[in-house]
């Protein structure tokens, strides 16, 4: 009887008649080994947690930084416009035509220019 128990205590394997790899796995798994590494299992959903929010995040300001692009390029067109509007309205034809209706007039001879004389020299 001393003998088959140490048989069973080195192959336990033979005892269910299940192969050694089979039950080695069977061993591993169990609710005791679960519950001790429950802490290693919780810090590892924490880690898959923070990494789907951060990537989340990452997302986001990557879709805001090309809506904020987007509208940096309407901008500077519109800029751009405005500016040429300005530079074409500042002519000196264009200014002429806009005030004729005020009744002011191109000047057809050129200023002159006003000399005054200083009061010791009199």
């Amino acid at each position: 009887m001393g003998d088959d128990l140490e048989k069973i205590q080195e192959n336990p394997a033979e005892e269910n008649n299940l192969p050694p790899e089979r039950k080695e796995w069977r061993l591993r798994i169990n609710y005791r080994a679960l519950v001790q590494n429950m802490p290693f299992i919780g810090f590892l959903s924490l880690l898959a947690l923070i990494y789907i929010a951060n990537s989340h995040l990452a997302e986001k300001k990557i879709r805001r930084i090309n809506k904020l692009g987007k509208e940096i390029k309407e901008l500077k067109w519109e800029y751009i416009n405005v500016k040429s509007e300005l530079m074409f309205r500042s002519k000196m034809s264009e200014v002429s035509k806009s005030v004729e209706p005020l009744g002011l007039k191109q000047l057809s001879s050129p200023p002159q220019k006003i000399v005054l004389k200083k009061e010791t020299e009199k």
